[in-house]
């Protein structure tokens, strides 16, 4: 079976450290220059560090709650110095990240597994799919794409352009179709043809529209009776340039389509990339993957270690 979540590669590990390089610059500099030499851990260090995560878009509830474990274990006199404090900032934002896939229940699915994509317009994901769908073939599987964006109208040929690249198949309709239909159609067809993965292209809907936010529960009523379970994952895919209104995104989407993950973009384009810590905190997601470029290979498995190493090297 594929293994859509499985641990990165080596090679993928250094392409992910490089996409966190503008976050590791703005916050790795100012921690650094906050604990430097032999500064005694006192409340003014603790108030400048705390300022050093807001800045970097970790959020002021992620925040609070990792300055009071801090705080604890100062007066527990448990943290003497600043490197000890800083060894124990990683390891409060490392429990952060890891704790939602923890979380995750694992159960074995037979296939083919479905996987919607959602998010607002402009975040990358049709892109996101393409190099999903390719990523997957790479390892063996068989996909199916679902062309399931029939409001814009080059969506479909979009994602077409993405499935000859990647090599799959993709079942699509005319453009203004329901997108339930299509839906159906094409998981119809996967059953058949015995594929490992569908994954579903949902149009891109602003978290703030209700009436779209229902057609998507639609849509996912209609996978659940073609295939009981389904969707079995539904990915989000956030620009993480937007800082705090991607987490606010994320709440929304969560809310009305399960959300079950997060794919983050353009990481390598903000210094604010402490959302990632803000999302697997507040909502209890896993952060699945990080785009790293426009190219198909660019998008690479997200590792917690590997990312809290980046932001403080």
């Amino acid at each position: 079976m594929i293994s859509l979540f499985g641990k990165p590669e080596p090679t993928l590990l250094e392409r992910l450290k490089e996409s966190v390089g503008k976050t590791r610059t703005e916050l790795a500099a100012r921690v650094e220059q906050i604990l430097t030499g032999n500064r005694p851990v006192d409340p003014e260090l603790l108030k400048q560090l705390e300022s050093a995560l807001l800045s970097a878009d970790i959020g002021v509830r992620t925040t609070r709650e990792v300055l009071t474990a801090l705080r604890q274990l100062v007066n527990e006199h448990k943290i003497d110095d600043a490197e000890q404090l800083k060894r124990e900032l990683k390891l409060q934002i490392l429990k952060i990240l890891e704790a939602p896939a923890k979380n995750s229940d694992g159960k074995t699915i037979a296939p083919p597994r479905v996987l919607f994509v959602v998010g607002v317009n402009g975040t990358g994901k049709t892109t996101t799919i393409g190099k999903l769908a390719n990523r997957l073939k790479k390892e063996g599987g068989t996909v199916v794409l679902c062309a399931a964006d029939t409001f814009r109208a080059a969506a479909i040929e979009q994602l077409e352009v993405w499935a000859k690249r990647s090599g799959v198949e993709i079942i699509k309709q005319k453009s203004g179709a329901d997108p339930s239909a299509v839906i159906f159609d094409a998981l119809s067809a996967a059953k058949m043809r015995n594929a490992d993965m569908v994954i579903v292209d949902t149009a891109g809907r602003l978290h703030t529209k209700s009436n779209l936010m229902t057609e998507l529960e639609k849509m996912k009523r209609t996978a659940a009776k073609v295939i009981p379970g389904a969707p079995h994952d539904v990915l989000l895919v956030l620009d993480a340039t937007t800082g705090q209104n991607g987490l606010n995104q994320a709440r929304e989407f969560w809310s009305h389509a399960g959300v079950t993950g997060i794919v983050l973009t353009k990481l390598d384009g903000t210094a604010k990339g402490g959302i990632v810590v803000a999302i697997a905190r507040e909502l209890n997601l896993p952060i699945r993957f990080v785009g790293t470029g426009e190219q198909i290979d660019d998008l690479v498995p997200f590792d917690a270690q590997t990312y809290v190493n980046s932001l403080f090297e």
